[in-house]
């Protein structure tokens, strides 16, 4: 058998339910009990610049 043929066999099989697991692993780590005050701070990134807009990325800063 060729190494590309086993390869594939090996992926078609096993390889998508080690990452099938991975994923629901994942899944259930991020929504665990508990977890809300790890993810509180980055959460809160897109609203730190509340009372004005961030400045727009490579825009330039005029100078009076």
């Amino acid at each position: 058998m060729e190494t590309y043929s086993l390869l594939r066999q090996f992926a078609d099989s096993w390889m998508l339910l080690v990452l099938f697991a991975f994923f629901v692993g994942v899944v259930l780590w991020v929504f665990r009990p508990g977890a809300t005050k790890s993810y509180e701070n980055p959460s809160t990134i897109p609203f730190r610049h509340e009372d004005k807009p961030a400045p727009a990325h490579g825009a330039r800063h005029e100078e009076a």
